[in-house]
């Protein structure tokens, strides 16, 4: 297989740009959804859960289906797919058909975002896996900072027009990749391993199951403190709604930022290195964001805390596709269910957190606690003693 176009990395920022847009697209929408259905403010919150269902459940059948098939087929049809069901969104008159339109948005971006992460070490050279890995979650990143007010910007013409734009984008890039991007069949794969097989294979690998295992417990305390730091603005700093998506979106470039430096760090010091030194930077970071008397050091401290985050995440991701070179679309599917397993807990544990321990000391603790866990799971599957 060619591994000569630099547009390759372009592309899979650009898909994941577009799937991770839509993932923060309903959060500015839900108080006029609320409205528009006639639902509480409890009930609206099932719409995000619909989305994270359907992605769960959905990636751990679209792992091996893309390891027995030509992974550029699949982003094609899940690409076809996202889009559909983002149109969908915007159609729904009911909330029940909401609903059923954020499950199959999230079953059809479960499809997509393993092709990405399984496709870099099978189209871009070996030395330049991890900047292309890098340049991939920066277009999660940049999802995130401008997500919510891309949503609400649009809003401003109906609460339809955005699932339309997003629809649109998909669209636009279903083109794009169809003309662009080759077979992605693996050399090595086997399209006879049974769909069992395939996770028989998962769980015998050691070094797999510790490195998703020591990812989950990352991700839980990530967004235990993601989803609260909102919540904390404003019951500290006495913040409105307007001023947390600002200070957010502030504390959001520190994401894009270390997503950009991982690959030149990654070059100076090395993968395990920067990976591990990473890791020491963002517990210790979380044991002192608490202690932040003022708005101003908050900021900065949860700023840094975004760009350790940003520099070490393409790592998890180098990492964990080097478990199992046969199944890495597998592997990325079941870590990205990991991660919506580590969003669900996480959300619940920081409400119990939040709500029991002044400030911001409970989470800033425990995302610290479940960080220094996962150093030492990685530590052990690495040998990095």
């Amino acid at each position: 297989m060619q591994k000569q176009s630099t547009s390759y990395p372009i592309i899979f920022f650009l898909v994941m740009f577009v799937v991770g847009t839509d993932t923060f697209l309903i959060s500015p929408l839900l108080p006029t959804l609320i409205k528009f259905y006639g639902i509480s403010t409890a009930t609206s919150g099932l719409l995000v859960s619909a989305y994270a269902l359907g992605y769960t459940l959905s990636a751990l059948v679209a792992g091996p289906i893309s390891d027995s098939h030509d992974r550029r087929k699949i982003l094609l049809t899940g690409l076809l797919c996202f889009a559909g069901a983002t149109f969908f969104c915007g159609l729904a008159n009911t909330f029940w058909i909401m609903m059923l339109a954020r499950l199959l948005a999230g079953i059809s971006a479960a499809f997509i975002g393993p092709q990405v992460w399984g496709s870099i070490p099978l189209i871009v050279p070996q030395e330049k896996i991890v900047a292309a890995m890098g340049l991939a979650a920066a277009g999660l990143a940049v999802s995130q900072i401008i997500g919510i007010p891309l949503g609400s910007y649009l809003a401003i013409v109906s609460w339809r027009f955005p699932f339309f734009f997003i629809a649109f984008l998909a669209l636009l890039l279903l083109g794009l990749c169809h003309v662009s991007l080759p077979s992605l069949n693996q050399a090595n794969a086997t399209p006879q391993l049974k769909f069992t097989a395939v996770y028989q294979e998962l769980w015998y690998n050691q070094q797999a199951r510790l490195s998703l295992l020591a990812y989950f417990i990352f991700q839980l305390g990530n967004f235990c403190s993601l989803s609260f730091i909102g919540t904390w603005f404003n019951k500290s700093f006495q913040l409105s709604v307007g001023q947390i998506g600002t200070a957010m979106i502030l504390i959001g470039c520190g994401n894009l930022i270390g997503t950009l430096l991982s690959s030149k760090l990654v070059s100076f010091w090395g993968v395990k290195r920067t990976f591990f030194g990473g890791l020491i930077v963002y517990i210790l970071l979380y044991t002192l964001v608490a202690t932040s008397k003022t708005l101003f050091v908050a900021q900065i401290l949860l700023t840094l805390i975004f760009v350790v985050g940003g520099i070490i995440f393409p790592l998890f991701m180098t990492n964990l596709q080097a478990t199992i070179t046969t199944a890495r679309s597998t592997i990325s599917s079941v870590s990205n269910a990991a991660m919506f397993l580590g969003e669900a807990l996480g959300g619940f544990a920081g409400g119990i957190l939040i709500a029991n321990f002044p400030g911001f000391w409970g989470i800033g603790i425990f995302t610290a606690l479940l960080a220094s866990i996962s150093y030492l799971l990685y530590a052990l599957t690495l040998h990095f003693w």
